[in-house]
């Protein structure tokens, strides 16, 4: 017959078992309040005083082998668990001691015994100046050192935390940072902040187990007096001798794990969030210094030349700085001439680096060159916001065109003037403007009850007259009804107006790539088949971008495959697949110009001239005649102008094979005007006319 044994689990076991099941520290906490109340065995107490002493060892081991003070995140809650642990130690001695002191010594226990035996050699007198030593050094010097330096670390942390933010931000919007590196990036600096707040307050857990240690001694001095007296009948010199060295070795039993974690905590808090071993920290910079050793080494032998003084000790001791210093320097010296030796080897100093493709600088897509004036807008630290607005002005352009918009990189540039800046498309320059970094600019809405004072200028996204104006009458001049904006914001303004303009531009191969990419993760099939089954990607690019050209979002990204890959198999035309595009988005493209609104106010083309263009189409010269073009262009700003007046949207209806000419006609000239062929108008619009354009 088979006989299985069944061992039972060891402690270890049972530990690991509860910390993976999420039930380590309820319980712990749980056992460790449950000492308080609960009588504990000698054998038991005698067992956690010695644990806890093995882990405050542990716990100063742990603080200085770590490479970083982040590394040890959870140091705070790890200091809450051993404090409590101490304090319901020292309540479970005092009840101890109180209840069985007058006994003799060994009634608390081994460990409360050997320190009141044999630490201070039995002497209550000496065991109370060395148990006032202890605390005053815990107290006075490293608890309240460590606690100032926990509280200055977290001021300055957290008054840090949003420029750090920032200073993400702005490399992210540079292109320096992807977005899980800036995610990262962001998590340390919270994790940072979270830490130092979480010391600040863990430091006065420190400082009040110091007192309370103290407290917990003459506690157990006068009431081991009283109970000793009044209930055991002892005298008043045993109840003295046996209750005060009770106390004390229960005290110094608490007080030595209490300074272990107060240096401990010192130790970390004064640390440099650098990851370096601590021991190879200090070894480099205060024995890495040659000259102080042997500076240290003269004085220490001077001294040891006096007579009277232990001439041996000091001369050992300055012999011992002398030779570090001698070996530091003459290693030094072989590194430098074995460095200067394997240089020229590896690079005449005469001979011209070959040049290669990496010399070729690339252009940026977007640029921003900013006058030395402007800089204190970019710079995060000096309180610059223009890079948070840019960064707002990125996404809003993104969600918008419907591709990711090119980060936009800044430099400084001395041939600017101090308050202008240029933005640059693949670095060929832009546009130009100019702003007043330490002003505001106001503008008149119409609305302005009266001028104000400042240095007249121009708005450089519209144009329209402004007044920079001082930071502190920016309240008086909105009480006037002017539009009052700050410098980061016209700039940011200026470059969204420019990006969604020149959107085209901005997109190419590489977007068009990402694009499919997104779209092969949600319609494979649809993606495989469209590029490149159906189109090339030159072809499918040149769509996009003359829908972009256009100023239609290409959000829709699904409809416009469907599109392609319905069309394509007729034509590659990109004119023409780009046309059946914006049939198929028309309720997009209809609903971005005037909205919810049922009805489309819309210009037409005079029945002469719509001829005219259709024969010059047909005929395939496209060319207009300057004078009939320039009329055409009057005729056409006219009408945008009269509804701009109404603060209603300016449509142009043509004949679908006439808006693509039409299109480009007036894209540079009224930009304003939205060309629409009649198919592109979904059939939920009512048309209501508004003339003809002749």
């Amino acid at each position: 017959m088979n006989t299985k044994t069944v061992s039972s689990p060891s402690l270890f076991q049972l530990i690991k078992g509860g910390a993976s099941s999420g039930l380590g520290a309820p319980l712990v906490l749980l056992a460790i309040l449950g000492m308080m109340v609960v009588p504990l065995p000698l054998f038991l107490l005698d067992l956690l005083f010695t644990f806890n002493l093995a882990l405050s060892i542990v716990i100063v081991l742990a603080v200085i082998y770590v490479m970083r003070p982040m590394e040890f995140s959870a140091f705070p809650t790890v200091l809450l668990m051993a404090t409590l642990l101490r304090l319901a130690l020292n309540v479970a001695s005092t009840r101890v001691v109180l209840l069985h002191g007058h006994e003799g010594t060994h009634a608390a226990g081994k460990v409360i015994e050997a320190f009141g035996e044999f630490v201070i050699g039995g002497h209550y007198t000496v065991g109370l100046i060395v148990f006032m030593i202890l605390t005053i050094i815990n107290f006075v010097v490293v608890t309240k050192g460590a606690e100032r330096v926990s509280e200055v670390s977290a001021r300055f942390v957290l008054d840090a935390l949003p420029g750090k933010q920032m200073a993400i931000d702005a490399d992210m919007n540079a292109g320096l940072l992807t977005r899980d590196e800036a995610k990262l990036r962001r998590d340390e600096v919270r994790e940072e902040a979270d830490f130092y707040g979480s010391m600040d307050g863990a430091s006065k857990f420190v400082r009040g187990d110091a007192v309370a240690g103290l407290l917990v001694l003459f506690i157990n001095v006068i009431g081991g007096l009283l109970v000793g007296t009044m209930e055991h009948g002892l005298g008043i010199g045993d109840a003295a001798r046996i209750y005060t060295l009770l106390a004390i070795g229960d005290g110094l039993v608490a007080q030595v794990p209490s300074l272990l974690l107060s240096t401990a905590v010192a130790v970390l808090v004064t640390r440099m969030s650098k990851s370096q071993d601590m021991s190879k920290q200090l070894a480099g910079q205060i024995f890495g210094q040659a000259r102080a050793l042997g500076i240290a080494a003269v004085v220490m032998g001077l001294l040891g030349m006096i007579p009277g003084m232990p001439n041996l000790v000091f001369l050992g001791l300055a012999a011992g700085c002398a030779y570090l210093a001698w070996r530091m320097s003459s290693g030094r010296a072989v590194s430098e001439a074995a460095k200067a030796k394997a240089e020229p080897a590896a690079a005449p100093p005469n001979k011209p680096a070959e040049l290669t493709w990496e010399d070729v600088a690339a252009e940026d897509s977007l640029g921003l060159e900013v006058g030395y004036r402007l800089i204190p807008l970019v710079d995060v630290k000096q309180g610059g916001e223009l890079m948070a607005r840019i960064k707002g002005v990125r996404k809003k352009l993104t969600q918008d065109l419907g591709f990711l918009v090119a980060p936009v990189h800044i430099r400084d540039n001395l041939e600017l003037a101090p308050n202008g800046y240029r933005v640059t498309l693949n670095g060929v320059p832009l546009a130009t403007g100019a702003v007043h970094a330490d002003k505001f600019m106001a503008l008149d809405s119409g609305r302005a009850l009266g001028p104000i004072v400042g240095v007249a200028g121009k708005d450089p996204t519209f144009g329209l007259d402004a007044t920079w104006i001082e930071r502190g009458a920016r309240d008086h001049a909105q009480s006037l009804g002017y539009t009052v904006v700050d410098p980061a914001t016209v700039i940011a303004t200026h470059l969204s107006h420019l990006v969604g303009s020149h959107a085209a531009d901005l997109f190419g191969h590489d977007e068009a790539q990402a694009l499919l990419g997104n779209l092969a993760k949600t319609s494979p099939k649809l993606a495989e088949d469209l590029v490149p089954k159906a189109m090339s990607m030159a072809v499918f690019v040149k769509v996009m971008k003359s829908l972009l050209a256009d100023r239609v979002p290409i959000r829709a990204l699904r409809t416009i495959a469907e599109t392609l890959a319905e069309v394509a198999p007729k034509t590659q035309d990109p004119t023409m697949l780009a046309s059946a595009v914006r049939v198929a988005l028309g309720r997009q493209i209809v609903q971005d110009i005037n909205g919810m609104d049922d009805e489309l106010p819309a210009y037409t083309l005079a029945p002469a001239l719509e001829r005219v263009l259709q024969d010059s189409l047909s005929s395939g010269n496209v060319a207009l005649e300057p004078g009939l073009a320039e009329r055409m262009q009057q005729s056409i700003a006219d009408g945008v102008q009269k509804q701009a007046a109404l603060g209603q949207p300016a449509v142009l209806l043509v004949p679908g094979p006439l808006r693509p000419l039409l299109a480009r006609f007036v894209r540079q000239t009224v930009p304003d005007l939205h060309v629409l062929a009649y198919n592109e108008v979904p059939e939920t619009k009512r048309v209501r006319l508004l003339g003809a354009m002749g």
